[in-house]
């Protein structure tokens, strides 16, 4: 009995981390509701023959695999036509428009103002008057403009030059040598290598992380115990 449940628990567990890689990259806060219906189901059916032996395995993977096939199917119809992307996920509503609150659209979402304003905090607007365009997106985040008056200064409205940035390429992580990295970004390892002596470092298994950013520098932290950091 025991085998036959771990057996069912691996099976499915491997099925739904295919499924879920098949299905796309999306993040858990940014499911749509059809996403979200998917997600929750597919859960039920792998629960539901892991703890009743009674039912054939073979029925949770093939009910698995038909809900799988209908969320690509979906999406791909997604992509393909705009009126039905928004019948399955449904369409953006603005519910904040030049400071004022639309009442109808909070209305016919059931959006309550409490709820507004309180992801208005989040986004580090408390004033719904500095608000220009606050937008109900389809996995229920607010996405909010601030005036253009209430907006953070940029380098680019006091005219002051700024310079590339771009993100840091790890190259040690754990000790060992990221090489994929260094094929990627064209990074000779004999630079890697001479870079770590100049700062004192023979084996690169006494680093704990490393990476060079954007003007080519290499910054290097040292495992615990193994000498300064630099």
């Amino acid at each position: 009995m025991a085998g036959i449940i771990i057996w069912r628990t691996l099976l499915f567990y491997v099925v739904l981390l295919i499924s879920v890689r098949v299905m796309g990259k999306r993040e858990v806060g940014a499911l749509d509701p059809f996403d979200f219906v998917v997600a929750i189901l597919l859960a039920e059916l792998a629960a539901i023959p892991i703890q009743n032996l009674e039912h054939p395995s073979w029925t949770g993977v093939l009910a698995i695999a038909v809900l799988v096939s209908l969320q690509l199917s979906s999406s791909w119809l997604c992509l393909a036509s705009n009126k039905a992307r928004a019948i399955i996920s449904g369409t953006p509503t603005v519910v904040v428009r030049n400071g004022q609150l639309v009442e109808q659209e909070m209305r016919r979402h059931r959006y309550n103002i409490h709820d507004l304003l309180a992801q208005l905090r989040l986004k580090g607007v408390p004033d719904v008057t500095d608000v220009e365009m606050a937008v109900l997106e389809n996995n229920g985040q607010l996405s909010v403009i601030p005036r253009s008056q209430k907006r953070p200064v940029e380098p680019q409205d006091l005219q002051i030059p700024t310079r590339y940035e771009a993100l840091p390429i790890s190259v040690v992580l754990n000790g060992k040598i990221n090489y994929d990295a260094l094929r990627e970004h064209n990074i000779q390892y004999t630079w890697l290598q001479e870079k770590l002596q100049e700062q004192g470092i023979e084996d690169p298994a006494s680093v704990f992380y490393a990476h060079v950013d954007p003007q080519g520098n290499l910054y290097v932290q040292r495992r615990a115990g193994a000498g300064r950091e630099t």
